[in-house]
């Protein structure tokens, strides 16, 4: 399933706002998994390796801290905070 995303380098870009805000624009390539999902266990990365790169963003850099967090007790172990799209798209979609 994550195929389709952005794995480059063996990398994933998940943007942690709500399904409106990322239908409203969002970085290419971006899985959006809000925090509600992430609480739910974060299905959409069953299969994804505990080391790969995730990095998160939302439009501050609140919600991707708190997605950081809960991936973390997932058992994710390389998180990066993107803090928001024109960041990501600065320094991983070049």
């Amino acid at each position: 399933m994550t195929s389709q995303y952005n794995m480059s380098m063996n990398r994933i870009i998940i943007d942690v706002r709500e399904p409106y805000e990322y239908e409203a624009g969002h970085v290419d390539g971006a899985l959006n998994i809000p925090p509600a999902e992430l609480l739910a266990g974060a299905r959409q990365l069953d299969g994804v390796a505990k080391d790969a790169e995730l990095v998160l963003y939302c439009k501050t850099g609140s919600r991707s801290n708190v997605g950081i967090q809960i991936l973390q007790n997932l058992g994710f172990t390389n998180l990066v905070n993107g803090l928001n799209a024109g960041q990501v798209e600065k320094k991983y979609n070049k």
